[in-house]
């Protein structure tokens, strides 16, 4: 059941389809920006971005590369967020996908502080956490992602992991074979595997200046600790004042009956 796409850095052009995409289907406002010197805008995620196209400009082998990469929730099977979360409001789903239980949130805004990849905002209006779907409510009604359906490239692709996985080695020979022969698969074991995977033209080095990326993605020490030692005192806490907040509001409804 578990379920990746592919973004082929080599075929993106950088049109922000899919970014357009996921406002409309996600029914996300415009965010109001202003120029950084880059055509990379808006230049970081929030409540309201959650996907967004990486301009990059780089020497690669004495010759001037740009490149455009398709950045936002990677679906981590070894997650941050699912680490930190004391309130277990994150998690993954049937399809291998992390998604945020909104009710569940308490606002503490952990998961947006240890995130890999830095890409869930938080809603301080809301006090919840917010980030990328996967599209949840489209595939689990047999539909494909927003930003796979609206690429006119075909530079995002979905489909079950095994397929994905396949696909992109077909393409790796591809990239290789038509000049690019650095080029590899980013997200088959980064974190345990991704279930947004990346063909990167010219290879994994220096990933995060090429494409935005984590050359070596890896979960905070501090995570790692929270998850085994503090989670569980914090979750407990967090049921105790529930539950004191339920005793209070039965004891104010009697007094205001009698």
């Amino acid at each position: 059941m578990k379920k990746s796409m592919l973004i082929d850095n080599s075929k993106c052009i950088g049109c922000r389809a899919c970014q357009a995409a996921c406002k409309q289907w996600n029914q996300l406002p415009a965010e109001k920006t202003e120029f950084t010197g880059t055509y990379e805008n808006p230049p970081r995620f929030s409540p309201i971005t959650w996907t967004k196209i990486a301009f990059r400009e780089y020497e690669q082998n004495g010759k001037l590369s740009w490149t455009f990469t398709k950045l936002g929730c990677v679906h981590c099977t070894d997650a941050a967020c699912i680490k930190v979360c004391p309130a277990n409001a994150i998690s993954h789903t049937e399809y291998g996908t992390v998604v945020i239980d909104e009710k569940r949130c308490i606002g503490c805004n952990y998961c947006a502080a240890n995130c890999t990849f830095n890409v869930i905002g938080f809603d301080q209006a809301a006090n919840v956490a917010r980030k990328c779907t996967f599209c949840y409510d489209r595939i689990a009604a047999g539909m494909i992602p927003a930003c796979a359906k609206t690429c006119p490239t075909g530079a995002i692709t979905y489909g079950d992991r095994s397929e994905i996985m396949a696909l992109a080695e077909r393409r790796l020979a591809e990239v290789k074979k038509n000049g690019h022969p650095n080029a590899d698969i980013y997200g088959v074991e980064e974190l345990d595997g991704l279930a947004m995977m990346y063909l990167l033209k010219d290879g994994k080095e220096n990933a995060e200046v090429k494409y935005g990326l984590p050359e070596k993605p890896r979960i905070r020490t501090a995570a790692h600790i929270w998850d085994l030692v503090f989670k569980p005192v914090r979750a407990a806490v967090v049921l105790a004042m529930v539950f004191a907040l339920w005793i209070n509001k039965s004891e104010s409804a009697k007094e205001k009956t009698s």
